[in-house]
């Protein structure tokens, strides 16, 4: 067990005892330390210490990589920092149960509120006291990083086995789509029986493979490909003579163009086990991985589609592509980025003009490579494109304003129309970035400043937007020296190592440009 709290070793204030909100986590139910283990736990280590536990915050099932999802410890926060809270410390079972964040500081802020509302927290199985020594922060800062390395360990040892599962012809979840099912067999390959929708297996060494379905889905899977290769029909039209004729997808829902091309591009139906199209690890944003990073295994299960039809339309699709230029292909997809203000391989495959998502695919060597070309970051936030596109527009007003301050001191200025990156007084250079403000899921602000570290001025003047994205809220003049990473993330308040640098206008800067004349010196 841990040290006893920091408000007092008795857990007594005044004759009174203290108290106290506990917070538990687990990630699954098959976890070792489950919220019951944990609170029967704290409850031990309170009253040993006088300690009164008069809340409960619970995130079962929770992962502890971000605060995404967790409903519990949102709350917690929203209490602490609305003042709702009825309690002046919280006990948690250790520092992994507050969280696997993969950024350290994450973990290190969310305490921080805690503490700015002189609330501590308190890690009961840890063996350190959490009383702010400089033992307990090294300490803190290693536990910390060490309960995010085991969530990245975890996740490679994951990526690995299940590789190795697929590469041995087994599904690794997901529908099997149309004309496909999946089967049950035990650890010597025999069949127990097939799985239906939202059915899973039971047994750990039992796995699951693709196995065709039924007589007339296997006949319309290889009507479409016939009528595809053969007869020169497009997905739109497939897809419209299916749902005439009264014919569902697996989901039960009507045929699209998407929705056919899915299946006349997917190699499981030659029997080909494909995985790792897409990443989604460790909490972060999916992507769509490069075809050299998919894990396949050839002949798997049992193919429904003969290859050589299956790849006579492979080469339709690539075809189509080859009609138009790069530039031309580029410009639809910009134009569609336009429309829509996103993209995916759906939306592509859905929209009637535009080659497929594998054609752009082929073309550039993956769907990331074209959606930088148009300029799109799958992981960015959409919600906040409009916010961007004004920022954007914005920047240069706000630079202007810059030059106009410093030649009103009296310094020169030279901007390169390029980079706007300024000189000053031919002695310096600066460049000026409108940060956008974002509020997290916990209602706190944050600023994320990217430096130019092509450039690398001397001083980066960061304006930082309010929380509508409006006005300036403040100014961060960051000289090179002290700046060592490409990105700094800042909080509404980041301690006097970083704030020291933060200024309410733009007149110490302006300052630094100042010319004076040799008889004010002397």
């Amino acid at each position: 067990m841990g040290h006893v709290l920091g408000e007092g070793r008795s857990g007594v204030i005044g004759g009174k005892p203290v108290r106290a909100a506990q917070y538990v986590r687990m990630s699954t139910e098959h976890q070792k330390y489950s919220t019951e283990n944990q609170a029967e736990a704290l409850q031990h280590y309170a009253a040993q210490r006088g300690i009164e536990i008069v809340r409960t915050y619970a995130d079962e099932g929770k992962s502890g990589l971000s605060l995404e999802g967790r409903d519990a410890l949102k709350q917690l926060i929203d209490d602490v920092q609305t003042k709702k809270a009825d309690f002046s410390t919280i006990l948690v079972y250790d520092i992994s149960r507050w969280g696997r964040f993969q950024d350290a500081d994450e973990s290190a802020y969310y305490e921080y509120i805690c503490k700015r509302a002189n609330i501590s927290v308190q890690y009961c199985a840890e063996q350190f006291e959490n009383d702010g020594s400089p033992v307990s922060t090294i300490v803190k800062g290693v536990k910390r990083a060490m309960a995010g390395e085991y969530s990245r360990e975890l996740s490679v040892k994951v990526f690995a086995g299940q590789s190795r599962l697929i590469e041995l012809g087994y599904r690794q979840g997901g529908p099997p789509g149309y004309g496909l099912r999946r089967s049950l067999i035990d650890q010597a390959g025999t069949p127990k029986g097939e799985l239906t929708r939202g059915e899973h297996k039971s047994i750990q060494t039992d796995r699951v493979v693709l196995v065709p379905g039924p007589a007339e889905e296997i006949d319309t899977v290889r009507w479409m490909y016939q009528s595809f290769v053969k007869e020169g029909k497009l997905e739109s039209e497939i897809a419209s003579i299916l749902n005439e004729r009264g014919i569902p997808t697996d989901l039960g829902r009507p045929w699209t163009r998407g929705t056919i091309h899915q299946v006349l591009i997917n190699e499981k139906y030659i029997g080909n086990n494909v995985w790792n199209r897409g990443s989604f690890k460790l909490k972060r944003r999916r992507v769509r991985n490069n075809p050299d990073m998919w894990i396949r295994a050839e002949g798997a299960f049992e193919p429904i589609v003969d290859r050589s039809l299956f790849e006579s339309a492979q080469a339709i699709i690539r075809e189509r592509s080859h009609k138009l230029s790069n530039d031309e292909m580029i410009a639809a997809l910009q134009n569609l980025l336009q429309e829509c203000g996103y993209l995916s391989g759906l939306i592509i495959d859905e929209t009637e003009r535009l080659p497929s998502s594998s054609a752009y695919q082929s073309r550039f060597g993956s769907l990331l490579r074209a959606y930088e070309l148009v300029g799109f970051s799958p992981d960015r936030d959409y919600r906040y494109i409009k916010i961007n596109r004004a920022l954007r527009r914005m920047h240069p007003n706000i630079v202007a304003e810059v030059i106009a301050g410093i030649e009103q001191v009296g310094g020169s200025v030279k901007q390169d129309p390029s980079t706007d990156l300024l000189t000053i007084n031919d002695e310096f250079t600066a460049s000026v970035v409108v940060v956008r403000c974002q509020t997290t899921a916990a209602g706190s602000l944050r600023w994320q400043i990217r430096f130019d570290v092509g450039l690398w001025p001397d001083i980066t003047v960061a304006v930082r937007m309010d929380g509508p994205n409006q006005n300036a809220l403040d100014y961060y003049l960051l000289p090179r020296i002290d700046m060592t990473t490409p990105r700094l993330r800042l909080a509404e308040d980041n301690g006097i190592s970083l704030d020291a640098y933060r200024f309410p206008t733009l007149d110490t800067f302006f300052g630094l440009a100042t010319r004076v004349s040799l008889q004010e010196v002397a």
